[in-house]
């Protein structure tokens, strides 16, 4: 059997490798992403006062530690039993729009853009940001830089740092928001939308108008069909911050909603002995393996996930672009859901809505006038032991779950993170790329890059998501010989 490596993978937040079997005729046989790394966060944090795990927390990734920010106080606010002030919620929703918007732009432009910008069967040196940047011209690479810039220092100013914000405290908000801030908030915002607005028509242009690319966005090599998972508001729309967990089937009919603090009746977790990445599943639907269908419990949470659980957006320009997205694949409305979006490289188009909505809600907040209230914070006076909190992580739903002594010290830690969420369909996606473009034995670059394209739309972070089950380390090692024929298997649990 012949085994064809891709490491390391590139283009993401982490280090993993993919590695395909070919049978004797050259086919593919099987794929596996595997992810060597190991981020104990979820044991280190015990025995660590509560109140100190919003700032620990985030250390898991200098991509998107504001998502795990967030998550831990909503999580802290829960344990010590308090409920923020409006303002205070409030400005965690502004701060996390600004990073939202910057968090997509790296994506698209970074790290997803390059395969459609420069082209997938590009030379790899030219598939990265400078690549993008010499195609589109430099004055948009400006741009780019300058909208990460300026969305950071709107981070820094609610925050009190542009990475690894401090501003979360349980019961609410560390400062309240001054008004000269409001307005130059307000001013970026307002930058923000045009931005977005921009790379929309940019997507528009250079891959919905490229028939070669539009071919490959619904070709059968980027489809799969399973549950979608998002959270949404009380309008069953779409919401980063905060809302009710919703999952709806492969054929669009709503299967569960949710409120955070009962994950555990909903979602399940498995450890295979070749990788450390857990794979979360519906409890209710069950294990079947890596396949889809409405009979397997293997879910999504993407950007595109969450456009499938939506009814739509809450901001109208975003909206709009919604109803195009799903009108152009040929969506039927199902009441006020159109129905899902099965071609994975669409979930490019949706990070980019996205992008468009966070911009429109920032302004929306940025002019509301309870936001720059000074109060901020509810001191907490209880400790209630146990706490939950759940955010849309650009990547995926994240979840906290903590539980304290009576001292509001740490005694168990659970983190299920976006990419987590992803791992099963990202393996699937991977397999299915490898056996429609790899026949015969043949293989080049190009082919190469496309698997990779295949896990690369669901914007993996591997750092936030290796995390172990508590107390276990599962190692695996199987020895083969030549002929691929297992000799010893050596496990070890610790």
């Amino acid at each position: 059997m012949k085994r064809v490596t891709i490491d390391p993978i590139s283009r993401l937040e982490g280090h993993g490798k993919i590695e395909i079997f070919l049978n004797d005729e050259g086919n593919v046989e099987n794929a596996y992403l595997q992810v060597p790394e190991l981020r104990g966060f979820e044991q280190f944090s015990v025995g660590r006062h509560a109140e100190d795990l919003p700032v620990i927390t985030q250390r898991i990734c200098g991509v998107c530690p504001e998502a795990h920010h967030m998550a831990s106080v909503k999580a802290l606010d829960a344990v010590f039993n308090v409920d923020p002030p409006p303002a205070a919620k409030k400005i965690r929703e502004l701060l996390y729009s600004a990073f939202y918007v910057t968090d997509h732009t790296t994506h698209f432009y970074a790290l997803g853009g390059p395969d459609f910008i420069v082209g997938p069967d590009a030379p790899p040196l030219e598939r990265n940001i400078l690549g993008v940047i010499h195609k589109v011209g430099v004055d948009i690479g400006k741009q780019v830089i300058a909208c990460r810039s300026r969305n950071h220092q709107v981070i820094k100013t609610l925050g009190g740092r542009g990475i690894h914000p401090t501003g979360g405290v349980p019961g609410g908000w560390s400062k309240a928001l001054k008004e000269e801030d409001r307005v130059n908030i307000e001013k970026i915002a307002k930058e923000n939308i045009e931005f977005a607005l921009f790379s929309l028509k940019a997507f528009d242009d250079i891959v919905l108008k490229n028939s070669d690319y539009l071919n490959l966005v619904t070709s059968d090599i980027y489809h799969h069909k399973t549950y979608y998972m998002g959270l949404v508001d009380k309008n069953n729309q779409l919401n980063f911050y905060d809302g009710m967990v919703r999952v709806v089937a492969p054929s669009g009919k709503e299967f569960v909603k949710y409120e955070a603090k009962d994950y555990m009746n909903h979602i399940a977790e498995r450890v295979e002995p070749w990788t450390y990445l857990k794979f979360p599943y519906l409890k209710n639907v069950g294990w079947k393996g890596f396949v889809d269908g409405e009979d397997s419990g293997v879910y999504c949470a993407t950007p595109l996930s969450r456009l499938n659980c939506t009814d739509g957006m809450p901001t109208p320009k975003a909206q709009e672009h919604y109803q195009q997205m799903f009108e152009t694949f040929g969506s039927k409305k199902l009441g006020k859901r159109y129905e899902p979006v099965h071609f994975r490289l669409a979930t490019h188009w949706a990070r980019l809505i996205e992008l468009l909505y966070a911009a429109e809600r920032m302004l929306e907040l940025a002019t509301d006038p309870e936001i720059t209230s000074p109060d901020v914070r509810v001191i907490p006076t209880t400790i209630k032991g146990e706490g939950v909190g759940c955010v849309e992580a650009p990547r995926g739903t994240l979840t906290h779950h903590y539980k304290t002594d009576e001292n509001g010290v740490i005694t168990h830690a659970n983190l299920i993170v976006g990419t987590t969420n992803n791992y099963a369909p990202i393996s699937m996606s991977i397999k299915r790329a490898a056996e429609q473009l790899i026949t015969k034995g043949k293989v080049n670059e190009g082919m190469l890059n496309k698997v990779e394209m295949a896990f690369r739309l669901y914007d993996p972070c591997l750092s936030c998501a290796t995390h172990n089950l508590p107390g276990k380390m599962p190692l695996q090692i199987e020895i083969k010989n030549s002929c691929g024929e297992s000799l010893d298997i050596i496990r070890r649990d610790i």
